[in-house]
Formats: structure tokens, sequence, C-alpha cells
């Protein structure tokens, strides 16, 4: 599958531009052997075209991705803020249908761009699926608010606001984690398909890429994770209205900042 990504399907196999090319185009597309192919070879062969075009394959693995997404949001939320079963299946089908229509939409549109530009779709849908997926796995947070603390970790109310800002940081977390393994290794894996030695190692092809996306991912969690600070900080003046008059009612100018956190 990732060496047919390097040509058009639906393109002439030969550079069309000359003679040779040409000559070697209409040899095969006439060649009398093809007679002589059973009905499964021409099956088969169907088959494989079809699955070139991509879209059931990338449905696919889109709803695995984000699946296993919507998981691991739902078990990284703030727990003390409970979610129902109905709110979990309304955030795992938005999710889920933010990153196929994106993928699907993305692949018919990058139809005709180059090879690398189509090899960054799953990104696109990625990055997308994430700013959904995250909030709404987290949306009773958004809703309800979280609690934050002073500087002691006296309890002071619930914000929305810190909410936010704590959601918001996690979802840019995510992006950039999966950056590197997404962007990077496309580039990296068609020149190094275009290599000889590649050429005759096309079965490695596929494993090559798992652990090269392995590898990026060792590296860019704990980086990620370690963009902002765990326990978040919030200026007082930026809270709600309503909360800041509270906590200035009760401390006076004793609590600069509140802080919260923001959850993985």
């Amino acid at each position: 599958m990732i060496r047919l990504t390097n040509f058009s399907i639906d393109a002439p196999r030969w550079d069309q531009n000359t003679f040779v090319g040409r000559l070697k185009h209409f040899f095969n597309i006439t060649d009398p052997r093809t007679v002589l192919v059973s009905e499964h070879e021409l099956d088969r062969a169907k088959a494989l075209v079809e699955s070139c075009r991509s879209v059931p394959a990338v449905v696919f693995w889109q709803w695995v991705n984000q699946s296993f997404n919507a998981l691991v949001n739902y078990t990284n939320r703030n727990a003390a803020c409970p979610i129902s079963l109905t709110q979990i299946g309304v955030a795992y089908v938005s999710a889920t249908s933010t990153a196929l229509v994106t993928a699907v939409g993305l692949n018919l549109y990058t139809k005709r761009a180059p090879p690398l530009v189509a090899r960054w779709v799953p990104f696109a849908a990625v990055a997308a699926a994430n700013c959904v997926n995250i909030p709404m796995m987290r949306q009773q947070e958004l809703i309800n608010g979280i609690m934050v603390t002073d500087e002691k970790d006296r309890e002071l109310g619930h914000s929305r606001v810190a909410a936010a800002k704590g959601i918001t940081q996690v979802v840019v977390s995510r992006i950039v984690m999966a950056a590197p393994g997404m962007v990077l290794l496309p580039i990296l894996m068609e020149r190094l398909e275009k290599l000889s030695f590649m050429k005759r190692i096309q079965v490695l092809h596929a494993p090559l890429q798992v652990m090269l996306a392995g590898g990026f991912l060792l590296f860019m969690v704990p980086v990620a994770c370690s963009l902002f600070p765990q326990r978040c900080s919030l200026a007082l003046s930026s809270l709600e209205p309503e909360l800041r008059a509270c906590i200035q009612a009760t401390h006076g100018d004793c609590v600069p900042y509140v802080y919260f956190n923001k959850g993985l």
C-alpha cells in the first residue's frame, strides 16, 4: 500500500511524453496474454485497484484511531467532573465523525495533488478530530468548571475559564505530539522509497514505517506533555466575574493567582 501511493492508479505507468513510454503503455494494455488470465486473478486485480483508492481504509483506520483517542481522553479527564453515558456517546460520535469527514474530504480534495500532500491528510484529520474529541469528552469541565485553588491548595471554587485554558493546552499538546510522526515521516519515507536498496526490500516498508512512527512517539510523548505545567496557573483577573468577586470577598488581595490541574 505504501509503495502504491507513489503514483496515481488511474495514470499510465510509464512516461507518456516519450515514445518508449507510450510504446510500453500500449504493449501493456494490448497484451494478448490477458485473455488467459483466470476470473479469480481478474477479481484479485480489481480488488487491489479498489484498495488503492483507500476511502474504506481511511474510514476504518480513522475510526480505530479516534475510538482509542476517545478512551484516552475519557480516562485523562478531570475525574471530579462526572460525565453520563449519553454524553460519552455524543462525544464519541462527534469526534469520530469529524475525523472521518475531514479525512475523506481531504482525500477527495487532494486526489490530484502530489503524493506527499496526500500523505499529510491523516495528520489534518487527527488534528481536527483532537479539536473536537478532547473538548467533547471533557465537556462537563467546560459546562460546570473545574476546581481552582490558591497556592496552598485551598479550594476556591469552580471555573469554566480555567477548564477552557486547560483543555486548550491539552489539545495543543496532542497535536504537537502527533506532528513529527505524521508530517516528517511521510517526507522521510518518500525520500527513502526512491533509494535503490529500498526498492529491493519493499516488503519491509510497512514495518520500517511503524518502527519510525514508534520512535517519533517515544520521543514526542514526553516532549508534548512537558509543553505546559501540569499544575496550571491563571491570574485572578482572568476568572469569571462572579468567582473573582467571591474570592476577593473572602480572601481580599491575598490570592493574585489560582491553580488547577489541566489533565492530560
